[in-house]
């Protein structure tokens, strides 16, 4: 071979790639000296292979490309014209990807254990319903049930973050504390309402198993989580056809309670000593404010749909494991659909279908199991749609916008419930204009190619 090998930008004298006849594709081009055909004729598999000019600046962009390498060896003035160039130079041709290659492949049966400890924790109320009496004692336990979900909303997104840059320690170490903290804060708001009492005593143990059943979900301990819960639901089984005394209820809850703190205890220290103490910086807590906030406005709206039908809350419980299922899959449809296109347009019409294919199931599921609990839909429904969409766009980043409209949707309903307005007409006002918003808010963000990288 004549010459030195020429290597990718930003190599920095790693091996050099060398050309692979590949069967079936079609011949390489030859390219004049310019050096952005040479560039084209090094990068021409993945250049090609782009839907839009951002793959190849990102491209450009981890292979260690700068600025000056830019001006001055291509004479283009900033990273995304010299993508622009590439991706009008070389056509285009997107290989049929394997057909087993889908990243976001779904775990079934970690998706179904998750649907099934998302749903046990409610017989709790049931076993306990006895403990407490009086409007004070219920509004302390809901207000100490919001309190939770919002700060463990907002705990779950930091300690997958610290996950992300620090690994498991980080995220050991972010539990360490914000569960504890949460579990007092969310106690302190119930003995504050409620008052010293059996209502506040049970409200301290509900925020206890709600820190520790986050740390648990967090690193992946789902089966530990589900032992714990044997005690209530053996309990809820012999209500079938015994009622246990106090004695035995309060000992079935303070065992489900315990076993969940202790497992959580021995996940956090399993994290802390599964590598080094991070180096990485802290994200500011910031970042996860917004996902503390729709944790608080999709308890709100849970909270005033049971008030009206408690069935209906049992329903949308026992779906969270579908629901979680059909983010994976979308995923993965939409990473099919970025494979298939050719154009910018027909990919955001792929991933829209994707969209309308995975919200119409989880609505399916939804309406039929209204339909056999003899509930009324329009209210789950709404409620199934604004959520799940929510969700799907905070899996990808997108934080603010879901928090702000479901927040709306929550105030505008506590309000028309404390003015005596009609409950069912302006729930399902409020959820179908929310659901509509983020629905064209996902299709918006959704539909662009970059937002799949």
């Amino acid at each position: 071979m004549s010459g030195p090998l020429r290597l990718l930008p930003g190599e920095g004298g790693s091996l050099p790639v060398l050309p692979r006849p590949r069967s079936g594709t079609r011949r390489r081009p030859s390219w004049a000296e310019d050096p952005i055909d040479e560039l084209a004729d090094r990068l021409v598999e993945p250049v090609a292979a782009a839907v839009h000019p951002y793959e190849v600046a990102a491209l450009l962009e981890s292979d260690g490309m700068t600025g000056d390498q830019i001006s001055a060896r291509y004479a283009r003035p900033d990273l995304f014209t010299l993508a622009e160039d590439l991706y009008a130079r070389v056509p285009r041709h997107y290989p049929e990807p394997p057909p087993t290659a889908d990243p976001w492949h779904p775990d079934h049966l970690r998706c179904a254990l998750r649907g099934i400890v998302f749903a046990l924790p409610g017989l709790a109320y049931v076993l306990g319903a006895g403990l407490w009496a009086g409007p004070a004692a219920a509004n302390g336990l809901i207000a100490a049930g919001l309190a939770a979900w919002a700060w463990n909303q907002a705990l779950s997104h930091r300690a997958f973050l610290r996950l992300g840059t620090g690994g498991a320690s980080a995220a050991g170490r972010a539990l360490r504390l914000g569960a504890p903290v949460g579990a007092l804060l969310a106690s302190s708001v119930a003995l504050l309402i409620a008052g010293p009492g059996p209502a506040a005593v049970f409200a301290a143990g509900q925020s206890c198993y709600l820190g520790a059943a986050t740390v648990l979900l967090v690193l992946g301990r789902e089966r530990a989580l589900l032992f714990a819960l044997l005690p209530i639901t053996v309990g809820a089984v012999i209500t079938l056809w015994w009622q246990p005394p106090t004695a035995v209820v309060l000992a079935l809850l303070f065992a489900t309670m315990a076993l969940t703190v202790l497992a959580a205890a021995h996940g956090v220290r399993a994290a802390l000593l599964s590598g080094p103490a991070p180096t990485a910086p802290a994200p500011g807590l910031r970042r996860s404010l917004p996902y503390g906030l729709f944790g608080l406005a999709a308890g709100v709206l849970a909270v005033l749909t049971g008030t009206e039908d408690p069935h209906a809350v049992l329903l949308l419980t026992l779906s969270m494991g579908f629901a979680e299922w059909l983010l994976y899959r979308y995923r993965g449809l939409a990473v099919a659909a970025l494979r298939a296109s050719t154009e910018p347009r027909g990919f955001a019409l792929r991933a829209a279908r994707a969209l309308g294919m995975c919200l119409s199931a989880y609505l399916a599921l939804l309406a039929a199991g209204a339909l056999l609990a003899g509930t009324a839909p329009a209210a789950l429904l709404g409620l199934g749609a604004v959520l799940w969409t929510a969700l799907l766009l905070q899996a990808f980043g997108v934080a603010w916008p879901p928090a702000a409209v479901c927040l709306t949707a929550a105030a505008a309903e506590a309000a028309a419930t404390a003015a005596g307005l009609p409950t069912g007409p302006v729930q399902l006002l409020c959820r179908l204009t929310a659901a509509v918003a983020l629905l064209v808010l996902a299709c918006r963000f959704l539909g662009r190619p970059t937002a799949h990288r």
